[in-house]
């Protein structure tokens, strides 16, 4: 219990110093003992109650900042990271002010961020599909939400045609074809973006009408819309290619990925508190069946042939053989080279060359070398010859 001349003198200090803390310290009490008795005393000298008015904070010219990026990374900044943006802004406070700011702006933005809910799958409604790359190999990873049956494939590289290819794949092995596949914003399967709304690519588009489904593609920037699959990856990452250490060939690579599959895919998941393979069974009973035929899958892209006998590629010019001007053929690179097909047939082979260059060979032009142009010698004008 403090005496009276205790409390004078904390009360004589706090009007100098004008902090609970401080006071305590020169006092030698804490800093409870001394805001009661600076309340008391207060009190006593003013009846009506009338509190003082705040003080301004020292983070309030920089309040408006720590906002704007706790609202930038979806409220997920530390006040580490913040006090040297702070600082730079022209803040000259203490850490645990800031710490205490950015509790503050990060309370307000969970009260207004956006509302999340579950997501409820329904058997045979989606595939959702996404890549990854480790060890210089790609996955290709895709989940059936509702059983979590899981597809692990992997490629040499991401071109659509190879994308494409396990997709195919994958229809086959769970035995149908889902009415939605929601993809990634993968580059390989977009032609392009139109206010922020994907535009599948022509081949993609092709495939899906061969098949029957309607091709989606996830939200911008928003993992939460495409985690069932993003877990994948990174499971498939973890436990199937960095335990291996690598494979002696693609082939022994898929055969490897095959049997993880059938491994994690009879185990309970727990999530489901089910086995996805028996899940599976009970799914393929609302699947839609797979087409009598494969969709022809086209390679690289497509380009048409004009009246040199070239196409253009990477922003230079190949030349193919002037039998097929106005043609359209498909072109890709591969091994350093550009590979030219025409009807599944391929009709020349170039090395890489740098953006405004020719590669031209004589034999596509029948053989003959290119002539140069006969000039007149010059002369004066109207001189014999």
């Amino acid at each position: 219990m403090t005496s009276t001349r205790d409390e004078m003198d904390i009360v004589t200090a706090y009007a100098e110093l004008d902090s609970y803390r401080a006071t305590a310290a020169l006092c030698r009490t804490t800093h409870k003992t001394v805001k009661r008795v600076v309340e008391r005393r207060r009190a006593a000298t003013d009846p009506e109650g009338e509190r003082r008015r705040p003080r301004p904070r020292n983070t309030e010219g920089v309040q408006t900042l720590i906002a704007e990026r706790v609202q930038a990374t979806d409220g997920r900044i530390t006040a580490k990271r913040l006090l040297p943006v702070a600082q730079a802004a022209g803040y000259s406070g203490s850490a645990r002010s800031v710490r205490r700011a950015v509790a503050e702006a990060k309370g307000a933005w969970r009260r207004q961020r956006r509302v999340y809910r579950p997501w409820v799958p329904v058997p045979g409604e989606h595939l959702v599909i996404d890549g990854g790359t480790e060890r210089g190999l790609h996955l290709f990873c895709a989940v059936l939400p509702w059983s979590r049956y899981r597809f692990v494939r992997l490629a040499m590289d991401e071109r659509r045609e190879t994308t494409l290819r396990r997709l195919t794949e994958c229809f086959e092995e769970v035995g149908g074809v889902r009415a939605v596949v929601l993809a990634d914003r993968m580059a390989c399967l977009r032609a392009g973006t139109v206010a922020n709304v994907v535009v599948p690519h022509p081949d993609y588009v092709r495939l899906a009408a061969h098949y029957g489904f309607r091709p989606d593609f996830c939200a911008a920037r928003d993992p939460a819309s495409k985690g069932v699959v993003e877990a994948l990856v990174g499971y498939a990452q973890t436990d199937l290619m960095l335990p291996a250490g690598g494979w002696e060939s693609l082939a022994a690579a898929n055969d490897a990925a095959r049997v993880w599959c059938a491994e994690v895919n009879g185990r309970v998941h727990s999530e489901i508190v089910a086995i996805p393979a028996e899940r599976l069974a009970t799914e393929r009973g609302v699947r839609r069946p797979l087409p009598t035929l494969r969709a022809p899958l086209r390679q690289g892209e497509a380009r048409k042939v004009d009246k040199l006998s070239t196409i253009r590629f990477g922003a230079a010019r190949y030349a193919v053989p002037h039998a097929l001007a106005g043609a359209t053929v498909s072109v890709w690179a591969h091994e350093g080279a550009i590979l030219i097909q025409h009807e599944g047939r391929e009709v020349a082979r170039h090395r890489t060359v740098a953006p405004g260059e020719v590669a031209r060979d004589d034999a596509h032009y029948g053989g003959r070398p290119a002539r140069r142009p006969a000039r007149a010698a010059a002369g004066p004008r109207g001189a014999p010859p």
